[in-house]
């Protein structure tokens, strides 16, 4: 059955999916692969499939927030992807992660609502341990420091206040993005694998959020340059999952 919003069937897909939350991204990670083929393009999702070092894999986009990458997960799962690996973008809660950085992500806390549609709060929103491996693992192996960690998934962008700031700094999290905690709990729920990522494009604690210090562009040169360090980490990843 063809899925509604990413209007693909099962058999079209590989069984590995990098994603990103901006679709601009899906080509930027395809340019770093052998080969690559646009399959559709709906809404805030676009799929690409790929080829990287002989390792056939999909990209696809997953929009702002949890309420989308649900539908990106959920329909992509229901065509035979079985493992997930976010690669985004994230704000810094420790005054110590600069601006460019990656985090790699041991969990998400889940300050948003969609997953409260699927479970209790209790319930952890974690990486499969495969996924995770892999990614500190394909950072090591490219000579990049990554931050490894605790997270915070949040819907509200420009409702992050000050208070609740300092309650994740205070934490111990290393960083707020808003789509992690959909793709580990619900990877999770289906028995599937996922990791996430994420290079730093401001730090709240310093308070320099997103857009504050360019012109243009969404994203600090820094933050750009290293969104494509991380980019291949993420597709060395995929050659061992």
């Amino acid at each position: 059955m063809t899925q509604p919003h990413l209007l693909v069937d099962e058999g079209e897909l590989t069984d590995i999916a990098l994603i990103p939350g901006d679709p601009g991204r899906v080509d930027r990670i395809a340019d770093h692969c052998d080969e690559a083929e646009t399959i559709t393009e709906n809404r805030e999702y676009k799929i690409v499939n790929a080829t990287y070092k002989g390792r056939e894999l999909t990209i696809c986009s997953t929009g702002i927030g949890c309420p989308s990458a649900a539908i990106a997960i959920e329909e992509l799962a229901a065509v035979g992807v079985e493992t997930f690996l976010r690669v985004g973008t994230t704000g810094a809660l420790q005054s110590d992660i600069e601006i460019g950085d990656m985090v790699v992500a041991t969990g998400a806390a889940k300050n948003e609502g969609t997953t409260k549609r699927y479970e209790a709060v209790e319930y952890p929103a974690v990486p499969d341990y495969e996924a995770l491996s892999a990614l500190v693992d394909a950072a090591e192996a490219n000579d990049e420091d990554v931050h490894v960690g605790p997270i915070a998934s949040d819907d509200a962008f420009y409702a992050e206040t000050d208070e609740a700031v300092a309650d994740w700094e205070d934490a111990g999290l290393l960083c707020v993005e808003m789509e992690a905690a959909a793709v580990f709990s619900l990877a999770r729920r289906k028995g599937l694998r996922a990791g996430a990522i994420c290079t730093v494009d401001g730090n709240l604690v310093e308070g320099t959020q997103k857009g504050t210090d360019t012109d243009d562009d969404e994203l600090p040169d820094k933050a750009k340059n290293n969104v494509g360090r991380a980019i291949d980490i993420t597709l060395e990843a995929a050659t061992t999952l």
